[in-house]
């Protein structure tokens, strides 16, 4: 606890909260009891100014653009480990030694196979269903299937499901691609790596060897590790608010990629893809920069800014390395690319957006990579869930551990009609 306080002065008289630390970042004043001392709310639209849980998961200054996985900076993580190492930190805290994560991966490894019946939902869906709109309908139903590991008290149950739900959500990506695609699903193979595994269920055939490229895989081990979790996004808040009702966490799951299928969320690197596309070449740049400053212009730059940073999204700078290495294995020239390092170029010397802190995000280059590799744009969503899925779940865990953990229960500043008396229809 800490001696701070800060006062509230109202006509009614002058209140006290105490003010709680963090191990860093900003402190938080602790309103919990303001309505019952003032019979008042606070309102902050978008919560942006409010903490909603105390959490030991992710850490973001988004002035000095950080991004820290329980202390270690994302870009560390994303040279240097394995998915599944930094699935575990997010989940458990640490780092595993070596026997916790080999116990870890075979926990993983063998829960990536989805019960047969469940191939019956994709049928169900049309050839041309977003990948997004089947992942909430399957990933839903693996509480239909899973009934050993819904009972959320259990911390054994939260476990299983929590390894179910990050080994299975490669397997219903890719099996949502094949689907769409008209091609027979592939079942996964133990002896590949998670994200290996997921590109070998994605794009090998029957007919044909398959052999996962070393460069790709290493690309979809960064993605994977850079979109594994975001602090209290719209989509983790969306999976905490759902299990503080105590849902089990495969409905939770399909909540938080409900919410994630926005494209104000999960969806803007497809958004970034295609304005790429739409300027189209390097020589173009400069005038669709003009239209972007233009406030009587429809036209927006996609791909640059955040939410919360304030300086270069510390993910963007990995995602750039990434794309080069990417398009230069698969001896790709492409001009979209010539676009992003035009805008690029420009917007980290350009006094409009500097002076707006317009920076790219890990937006802007992530839909070039996938692109190269292979992957429509509508599954680009569907591989964020797929990611975000380990931080959904480390986020569960948490709020479920959380002794003081209440039902969500946002208040509202009411503007619409006071008391009216019903009149009978024929009087109106």
């Amino acid at each position: 606890m800490t001696d701070k306080t800060a006062k509230l002065d109202l006509e009614s008289g002058t209140s006290e909260y105490p003010v709680l630390p963090g191990s860093v970042g900003p402190d938080v004043i602790d309103i919990r009891k303001l309505y019952g001392t003032t019979g008042k709310f606070t309102y902050d639209p978008g919560f942006t100014s409010t903490a909603s849980c105390q959490s030991a998961i992710t850490y973001i200054d988004g002035g000095e653009g950080v991004l820290l996985h329980r202390g270690y900076p994302i870009d560390q993580l994303a040279e240097k480990a394995r998915f599944l190492e930094v699935a575990y930190l997010l989940l458990h805290g640490d780092l595993p030694n070596q026997s916790e994560l080999d116990e870890f991966v075979n926990s993983i490894t063998y829960h990536t196979m989805v019960h047969e019946q469940l191939a019956q939902f994709f049928r169900g869906f049309r050839r041309d269903a977003h990948p997004m709109s089947v992942m909430c309908g399957v990933v839903g139903a693996l509480s239909a299937f899973y009934h050993d590991s819904t009972d959320i008290t259990d911390p054994r149950q939260r476990l299983i499901a929590s390894h179910r739900l990050i080994a299975k959500m490669p397997t219903i990506a890719a099996m949502a691609y094949k689907y769409s695609v008209g091609q027979p699903f592939v079942y996964p193979r133990n002896d590949l790596s998670y994200t290996g595994n997921f590109l070998h269920m994605t794009f090998s055939v029957p007919a044909e060897n398959y052999e996962v490229n070393p460069v790709i895989e290493n690309a979809m081990r960064r993605i994977f590790i850079l979109h594994a979790d975001h602090e209290q996004n719209a989509s983790t808040s969306t999976v905490r608010l759902a299990g503080s009702s105590g849902a089990n966490p495969f409905a939770c799951i399909a909540a938080g990629i409900a919410c994630l299928w926005g494209p104000a969320h999960g969806g803007a690197n497809e958004a970034a893809l295609n304005m790429l596309r739409e300027i189209g070449d390097s020589k173009n740049v400069k005038k669709y920069v003009d239209r972007a400053k233009d406030k009587n212009d429809p036209f927006r730059l996609m791909g640059f800014g955040h939410r919360v940073y304030k300086n270069y999204d510390p993910r963007a700078k990995v995602m750039q390395t990434t794309a080069e290495e990417v398009l230069k294995e698969l001896n790709i020239s492409d001009p979209v690319l010539d676009v992003a390092r035009e805008l690029e170029h420009i917007a980290l010397n350009d006094d409009y957006f500097i002076e707006k802190k317009l920076y790219p995000n890990v937006d802007f280059y992530s839909g070039i990579i996938l692109n190269a590799i292979g992957f429509p744009t509508e599954m680009f969503t569907a591989l964020f869930a797929l990611a975000r899925t380990t931080g959904w779940v480390a986020q569960w865990n948490e709020m479920i551990s959380d002794p003081e953990q209440k039902i969500g229960r946002p208040r509202q500043l009411y503007v619409g009609a006071t008391h009216r008396d019903f009149v009978p229809v024929s009087e109106r």
